[in-house]
């Protein structure tokens, strides 16, 4: 998630901008596809990196489920961590 001219990395609001904008290009695909599963993910990171903690979790919790019924196990990892991540942020270590 970086610029491809600079090689910068996206933050702040224009990170979370670039994960609405995945979120609706994809949303209306399969669950199936790829490309739908990872602007899913992509929308939960930004919504937690931009201190909105709250509305990432269900998004990331969503992401998860998805993965866990169509991915492989390494996407499944990925999505664990994000998870658990937030709910780091959200002071719910226990369910971390």
């Amino acid at each position: 998630e970086s610029c491809f001219d600079c090689g910068q990395d996206f933050h702040g609001p224009v990170r979370l901008a670039l994960g609405w904008a995945a979120w609706k290009t994809y949303v209306g695909r399969p669950d199936t596809d790829r490309f739908r599963s990872a602007s899913m993910a992509t929308l939960g990171a930004a919504l937690c990196k931009n201190e909105r903690p709250e509305e990432a979790h269900p998004v990331l919790e969503a992401s998860l489920a998805l993965k866990r019924r169509y991915f492989s196990e390494e996407s499944i990892l990925g999505a664990q961590s994000s998870l658990a991540n937030c709910l780091s942020i959200l002071g719910r270590h226990d369910e971390a």
